[in-house]
């Protein structure tokens, strides 16, 4: 089992109040320098102070290393993940994907509970596949999983472990056991999500033709856990493609089927991608093996505007006759509205001095979605947009793009996947008119202490609130922001 006994102090609040005690050192888990380091001066984040001007470490980190993709696989009913690792690897991710995802917990596959192998010189030096099979051997017998996962960490994939062949024979049994070399150097948790749906998809989706379910959409819906309202998100989203009379088929979480929902993908007469770039790999592969099509919609939808355009493109895709999505468009709206206009009094008196300005620093798809509501719906201006999840070069164009092509309100957003270069632009552009609205993370406090500004967590790391069903998504999602938005600054105001 995984070695818990590492040391998590050294980022804010190590045993402290501000935080879980975030990893220190550099590895696996939500790692880096300790404090909010800011630039000298006003032109642009440098390096840190004591660096040269080469690469260093990532501070105030907002995502882990590859091997993160075991809280995918902990995302779907009764899977399990076995990690092929060092001892503790497995623990920090524990912590910066439960603890500092609003403070969910392991479930009964996570935490202490995932099975790892410990990987230690001797692997090293003779290798770790007999010591891998015996593991999954003991997790067969004590683990009453629907699937398996293995899942390799650096060392591993260095010296050169064959996993895949360890699976394999796994499956010859009958045995539903799938790998993925999720080696930390391979990338961020995005990459090691991406990995991971390829070899379940690979290994544990037969190509026995069965056939098309009519309505059936397959969801895919970017990294649970790496966004911190997952399981309210996918329950806004099936209640959503519902309304339309659709079966959405969801992967992760209570909303799904588990391991029957994967077996399902080829059945599905439509695949829905809800994130400007992750999950479209995994999606493309549906359609490529079994002619299944895919929609991609790059921003979740969040209020009225966004979400009646999202039912209209799903039900033209999914072939829903437009009276029935008018009709549900209709008295969505109707009910969105009314809540609106009872709240416009309060909403239009100058005298409240309700911030007009809105800062974001959060991945694409939580900064596009947040973006298109606070402008087309609230009427705010946009200030600094930090985009944070490292997209590939190919994605950022239509994300630039979007931002570009805000209502009245284009901005142009920064690509900065290191958290201290990102908070250091935030800070600037906070301090030069304070008492603005800040969309962010935990990280984001003293900045929004320091700026008067009101900060609503929305983005991983968040270890100070407490996220269960919470969604912002769709059109009570939009009613629910407005609300817990105007909580804070009424709070503010009267504190």
């Amino acid at each position: 089992m995984t070695d818990m006994t590492e040391d998590f102090g050294g980022a804010p609040g190590a045993g402290g109040a501000d935080g879980p005690g975030l990893a220190a050192a550099a590895g696996p888990g939500l790692a880096g320098r300790a404090g909010h380091v800011f630039p000298d001066g006003g032109d642009g984040p440098g390096p840190l102070p004591g660096a040269d001007a080469g690469p260093c470490v990532i501070e105030m980190p907002r995502h882990v290393c590859a091997l993160g993709a075991q809280h995918t696989v902990l995302a779907i009913r009764g899977a399990v993940p076995v990690v092929h690792a060092g001892p503790g690897c497995s623990a920090k991710l524990a912590c910066s994907l439960n603890e500092a995802a609003g403070l969910q917990g392991g479930g009964w596959a996570g935490g202490s509970n995932v099975p790892s192998t410990n990987f230690s010189e001797n692997e090293v030096v003779f290798g770790g596949e007999a010591k891998l099979r015996e593991t999954m051997e003991g997790t067969l017998k004590v683990m009453a999983g629907d699937l398996f996962v293995i899942l390799t960490g650096c060392a591993p994939d260095i010296v050169g472990d064959d996993a895949a062949n360890v699976a394999r024979g796994f499956r010859d049994r009958g045995l539903p056991v799938a790998s993925a070399e999720t080696g930390g150097f391979k990338g961020t948790n995005y990459q090691g999500h991406e990995l991971t749906l390829e070899a379940i998809i690979r290994d544990l989706v037969p190509d026995t033709g069965r056939a098309t379910r009519k309505g059936l959409v397959n969801v895919f819906s970017g990294l649970p856990y790496q966004n911190p309202f997952w399981r309210g998100d996918l329950r806004a989203v099936r209640s959503l493609l519902e309304s339309l009379g659709l079966r959405p088929n969801i992967l992760y979480g209570m909303e799904s089927r588990g391991f029957e929902a994967w077996k399902s993908l080829p059945e599905a007469e439509l695949s829905l991608v809800l994130t400007p770039w992750s999950d479209l790999r995994a999606a493309e592969t549906v359609r490529s093996r079994w002619g299944v099509p895919v929609l991609h919609l790059p921003e979740a939808p969040v209020g009225a505007v966004q979400t009646t355009k999202f039912l209209r493109a799903v039900a033209e895709a999914a072939g829903v006759g437009r009276r029935k999505a008018e009709r549900v468009v209709a008295a969505e709206e109707e009910v969105f509205y009314d809540y609106m206009v009872s709240a416009a009094e309060y909403l239009t008196e100058s005298r409240n001095g309700i911030p007009h300005r809105f800062l974001i620093v959060a991945e694409s798809g939580r900064a596009m979605s947040l973006a298109g509501f606070l402008v087309n719906e609230m009427g705010l201006t946009p200030g600094s947009v930090v985009v944070t999840d490292d997209p590939p070069e190919e994605a950022r164009p239509a994300i630039a793009g979007f931002f570009r092509g805000l209502d009245g309100a284009p901005v142009e957003p920064v690509f900065e996947a290191d958290g201290g270069r990102a908070a250091a632009i935030l800070e600037q552009d906070a301090a030069r008119e304070p008492g603005a609205m800040i969309f962010g993370s935990s990280w984001e406090r003293v900045i929004a202490e320091r700026t008067d500004s009101v900060l609503l967590r929305v983005s991983l790391p968040i270890w100070d609130r407490l996220v269960m069903g919470k969604s912002y998504l769709g059109y009570q999602g939009g009613l629910s922001l407005m609300e817990d938005l105007h909580a804070l600054i009424l709070a503010a105001r009267s504190a």
